[in-house]
């Protein structure tokens, strides 16, 4: 149809906002933005000395967390921090809230569950999934 648009706007507003909860990072130092883990993983570079760069600690609540430091191209060490547990906080909830609306949304647009999920995450990471660059949105009946 001429009037569809060529993107389903509902999974793009969708995506945007799991995004938006965990990105965009800026460096205090020169105002650099990182917009995904892979772009800050692209920009920036390793710790100096052959070290790995990652530090595991534990959280009050008992949390494993691994913290990763990168020097920003001005030279300033970076550190983001990721869990290998659920983020229990305001912000936690959301993600996984909109993430099952989303993944619903998806099973109801006709993809398999292990699909959606696959492809969300692939999203996140900061890849292209060209199934969901392929999906339209509903025709309304009249």
């Amino acid at each position: 149809m001429a009037n569809q648009p060529a993107f389903d706007p509902e999974l793009i507003r969708g995506l945007k906002a799991l995004v938006a909860t965990t990105f965009p990072k800026t460096c205090r130092c020169c105002g650099r933005t990182f917009r995904d883990v892979a772009d800050y993983v692209a920009q920036t570079e390793a710790l100096p000395n052959g070290r790995a760069g990652f530090k595991q600690s534990t959280d009050d609540d008992g949390t494993v967390i691994v913290d990763l430091f990168r020097n920003c191209p001005c030279g300033s060490t970076l550190m983001d921090s990721f869990t290998n547990r659920r983020d229990h906080s305001a912000a936690g909830e959301a993600r996984r809230q909109r993430f099952g609306d989303l993944l619903a949304y998806l099973i109801k647009q006709g993809l398999s569950a292990n699909t959606a999920h696959r492809e969300m995450l692939l999203v996140l990471r900061g890849g292209r999934s060209a199934i969901l660059s392929k999906l339209r949105p509903p025709v309304n009946p009249k």
